[in-house]
Formats: C-alpha cells, sequence, structure tokens
C-alpha cells in the first residue's frame, strides 16, 4: 500500500470523531508501527493531523463540525434513572477516586453518576476543578474552597451536561494531573460511550490529562459495545467494586492499568 492511500486511509478513519487510536490504525492499514508512525508525522507536518496521547486527531480546520440543537438527546441511560443503580457501588468508587485528589490541585471530571459521587468528599481540598456536569456544579457549589469552570456548549437535559458540537473546542485552556471519567461500557476494545458527541467530549479530556483515571462499577463489563472513547493501554488507573469478575481483573492488569477495588 502506497504511502498516499495510507494517509487517505487514515483521515479517512477520523472521520466520525475526529481521534483515531494508534493500535485501531495498526489493525486497519496492515502496517508496521515505524511506517504509521512516518505517515503520521507527514500528516502532522502539514498541519492536517495532531499527534496526542495514545493516537492521533483531525487539525482543528479538518474537524467534522455537526452542532447539535439545543435540546438533542444524547444515547445511553438518561442520568436520573442511572443514578438510582448499583449506588452503593457507586458510593464506594466516588470515595476511593476522591483520595487519589492532592489539596490544592486541579482536577477534571466528567459528567456521570459515578464520578458524581467524589463530590462529597471534596471539600476539604480546595481543588479546582472543570466539569462538564451541571448535576457536579450543584454539588460542588456550596464548598466554598473548591474552585469550579465549566465549558461552553448545549445543554444536554437528559444527562444535565454541557458539550460542544463536534470539531468546536469549547473548553478553558486548562490542563490537569489528573481526569476522573466513567463509561457506558468497558471491555477489550477499550473505554466506550454509547454516543458521539461524547467520544469526541471525553476526548478532548484525555488530550489535556497526565493521568486517566476511570471510574466502573463492575457491571459496566458485562457487555462491551459502543463507540471507543480510548484503548485500555491510554488508562492509567481503573476504580471498580469487588465483583469484577477474575476475567476482566486480569484482562485489566495485564493492560498495564492499575486497578482498584473500592470497597
Amino acid at each position: 500500500m502506497h504511502a498516499e492511500e495510507r494517509e487517505r486511509l487514515i483521515l479517512a478513519a477520523m472521520a466520525d470523531n475526529g481521534f483515531i487510536a494508534y493500535r485501531a490504525l495498526e489493525a486497519r492499514l496492515s502496517a508496521s508501527p515505524a511506517t504509521i508512525r512516518r505517515d503520521l508525522a507527514r500528516l502532522e507536518g502539514e498541519g492536517r493531523i495532531e499527534r496526542v496521547r495514545g493516537g492521533a486527531k483531525l487539525a482543528q480546520d479538518d474537524l467534522p463540525v455537526a452542532p447539535p440543537a439545543p435540546s438533542a438527546a444524547l444515547l445511553g441511560t438518561p442520568f436520573e434513572q442511572s443514578i438510582g443503580q448499583n449506588t452503593e457501588q457507586k458510593r464506594a468508587i466516588g470515595r476511593a477516586a476522591a483520595a487519589l485528589c492532592r489539596p490544592g490541585e486541579g482536577v477534571m471530571i466528567d459528567g456521570g453518576t459515578t464520578t458524581f459521587q467524589m463530590c462529597p468528599h471534596l471539600e476539604s481540598l480546595g481543588l479546582q476543578v472543570l466539569t462538564n456536569s451541571l448535576h457536579i456544579v450543584s454539588a460542588l457549589l456550596p464548598q466554598q474552597g473548591t474552585r469550579i469552570l465549566v465549558p461552553s456548549g448545549a445543554v444536554f437535559r437528559e444527562q444535565n451536561i454541557i458539550l460542544a458540537p463536534a470539531g468546536e473546542d469549547s473548553m478553558p485552556r486548562f490542563h490537569a494531573p489528573k481526569l476522573f471519567m466513567g463509561a457506558a461500557s468497558i471491555g477489550a476494545q477499550g473505554v466506550m460511550q454509547a454516543d458521539v458527541i461524547l467520544v469526541a467530549a471525553e476526548r478532548r479530556l484525555v488530550d489535556r490529562a497526565d493521568e486517566v483515571i476511570v471510574l466502573v462499577d463492575s457491571s459496566k463489563f458485562a457487555t462491551s459495545s459502543g463507540n471507543v472513547v480510548c484503548d485500555l493501554e491510554e488508562i492509567d488507573t481503573l476504580i471498580t467494586d469487588a465483583a469484577i469478575g477474575d476475567r476482566d481483573a486480569a484482562m485489566i492488569e495485564k493492560a498495564g492499568v492499575r486497578l482498584i477495588i473500592a470497597e
């Protein structure tokens, strides 16, 4: 396969959400990692893409633009329904996640019913928190020492989160040591969400974090389908509950991910 054809396939693979993981590229192109790196270097030199953690994304001018209507609904389980599922496990996971935060640091907390459970345990830490979740904003507002940042975009009522259209980067210029994020499901393919708009938003967060921490209760391993946000190898730490199966635990540890079992 000629370089020109590989480059065309690389750009086509990014068409849906503006990002492709290195491992996915290797599978699609049947080329060596060194060849793919050279292809990406050429495309980056031409200003077509940007290489980021775990893969590459389209440059801003080439990103697909598909603005959602403010009243559009996201695929997936609404927040008010999900908040009542596996509540005790989520509380334990949220508590364990909050214990990883250091006083005074800046963190990003992605919207979700498991990340939401971190909020009661953050009050004394004096954090700077970037979040796209209005539920998390409401929970943090009474904490006088917590500084809150939010992106611009449309409000999606089912999850009560703020998301920008695909291709529009509305996040403040914010880089954080840690990103805490949930998932609709998780499997050998990686961390998955039901909606491509969520995938694009979470990729922006992943690209801004030194450490990616995924919070999922063990039921999220039961199904592994959806749109891939990131490979398992891009995760630094995964926090779940004691009901995780041995096979799933081995899969996580084989990927080099630190596994924390919340009690």
